[in-house]
């Protein structure tokens, strides 16, 4: 898979998130069909999302090609943001469809560095996914149960996704 950093002031200027814009500042790694980015509400130290390239709302509607892609960038993604973070294992997950907790219309990989004893009890952790879309869905009452996390700014991601983009410079 050749996989190349992201770049500020690359041709593509925005990519699409279902019906968000992420900005290419908040990019750090993409491929031919995927692309790697900062979460605008991390549960965890380099907690990153990995998306294909083309808005495709379910796992089943990627094509071959796309999964593979999809799954690769994840796995680069997982073994150099691990280390970086000082991390010892990852969670990965993804929610496919409404029903599975899934806000944002678009196919997503959650990437979570993780480090013994981040959660009192470890699933835990999916609870916190869901939570950190909340956001971006219509169930507001989901946002008062996330309280604890603060959103980002623009500023603080392209910083975060500019330091990330280093790790990926000769991948």
């Amino acid at each position: 898979m050749a996989t190349a950093a992201a770049e500020q002031g690359s041709e593509r200027q925005q990519y699409e998130f279902g019906p968000y814009p992420i900005n290419a500042n908040e990019v750090f790694a993409k491929t031919q069909l995927s692309f790697a980015f900062v979460n605008l509400k991390p549960i965890v130290p380099g907690h990153v999302l990995i998306s294909p390239i083309r808005v495709v709302r379910r796992f089943a509607d990627l094509t071959p090609a796309e999964v593979a892609d999809l799954w690769g960038l994840a796995q680069l993604v997982g073994k150099t943001l691990e280390p970086h973070f000082g991390a010892q294992s990852l969670t990965l997950a993804i929610q496919d469809g409404p029903a599975a907790g899934q806000t944002v219309p678009h196919v997503h990989v959650h990437v979570l560095p993780r480090k013994p004893g981040d959660f009192e009890n470890n699933d835990e952790v999916y609870d916190e996914i869901d939570k950190s879309e909340a956001h971006l869905s219509k169930l507001s009452e989901k946002l008062d149960l996330d309280k604890e996390r603060v959103v980002r700014t623009r500023e603080e991601m392209a910083a975060e996704a500019a330091e990330l983009r280093k790790l990926f410079a000769d991948s």
